[in-house]
């Protein structure tokens, strides 16, 4: 691909576009120019239909061409203005990212002021105000929504953040963290580590009777000791999960990629990569604090 950003390419462009404009308009000068004499009946191109459905080489009439011609000429003037040939940025200079980068500035002008007075004050007391709530909820709508849906609800691979269930913790600094610095989780896959099909059915049983689910007791059985040498590092001796780590809490019935059998199965034989990217330097301090305002209050974990 890098071969593509070679300043030879964007002569090409240039000439293939210029080309094609002046190809439009010898076409339109050679379709306009044919005038019949009086009295003359117009030929036809060869085409019928129906029997006798005829297509007549007729010229095109004069105001449909002019319309064509100025097409024509407000493509120059807008290639002349604005970007369009190949490297040539146009004389005004416009680019999308000047335009984004202005209206961030009208944008900080405008809400900037109502952002810090909430910067200014303590994340709980934000997350109990309606005006601070509404704006959470559409930056989130902006930023988050894409992974965790418009209602927060998460889907499969992406976690809820209506619940209290949080992997990396949710006191007001994990959350904050979370947002600033993003978090990447993996489970590494256990099936070689376990042993075979069959371990790996006992160690899903006994996961499935952590959270009361239902299972089979021998397997479950047979499968604590195997959870106790190969998973409770993370997650625990009674599967409770570990913060520190992104570990789940495999005892609380709540499951990021599904709670069935077969479900459980794959993840301790593929194990399960999960990425949350980083916003800092993409979003200020200001809206990072209403952000996570605006979790703390939709998963109940302001009114603790």
């Amino acid at each position: 691909m890098a071969d593509f950003l070679h300043d030879g390419w964007s002569l090409y462009i240039a000439i293939i576009t210029l080309a094609s404009l002046a190809a439009c308009a010898v076409l339109l000068k050679l379709m306009s120019t044919r005038k019949l004499v009086p009295g003359e009946k117009p030929g036809t191109t060869g085409h019928v239909w129906d029997e006798d459905l005829e297509e007549w080489h007729n010229p095109m009439p004069r105001w449909w061409m002019w319309l064509f011609y100025i097409t024509i000429v407000f493509s120059l003037v807008y290639l002349a203005l604005y970007p369009g040939l190949g490297a040539w940025g146009g004389y005004l200079g416009w680019t999308s990212a000047g335009e984004y980068r202005e209206e961030q500035k009208q944008a900080a002008a405008r809400f900037g002021p109502v952002i810090d007075r909430f910067l200014q004050q303590d994340v709980l007391k934000v997350a109990a105000d309606p005006e601070a709530r509404e704006i959470g909820q559409r930056l989130f709508l902006n930023y988050c929504a894409q992974c965790h849906g418009s209602d927060a609800g998460g889907s499969r691979g992406y976690p809820s953040l209506r619940d209290a269930d949080w992997l990396w913790g949710g006191s007001p600094d994990a959350i904050r963290t979370t947002l600033l610095e993003g978090r990447k989780g993996m489970m590494p896959p256990m099936g070689a580590a376990l042993g075979g099909s069959e371990d790996v059915r006992d160690v899903t049983h006994h996961v499935l009777s952590l959270s009361g689910r239902t299972h089979d007791g021998l397997r479950a059985q047979r499968g604590r000791a195997k959870f106790a040498a190969n998973c409770a590092a993370c997650h625990g001796a009674e599967g409770k999960g570990n913060p520190l780590l992104g570990a789940p809490n495999l005892s609380d019935d709540i499951w990021l990629h599904g709670g069935t059998e077969a479900a459980i199965a794959e993840t301790i034989i593929k194990g399960r990569v999960n990425e949350m990217p980083a916003h800092k330097g993409f979003l200020d301090e200001g809206k990072i604090h209403l952000l996570t305002a605006y979790l703390l209050g939709i998963s109940g974990q302001a009114a603790r």
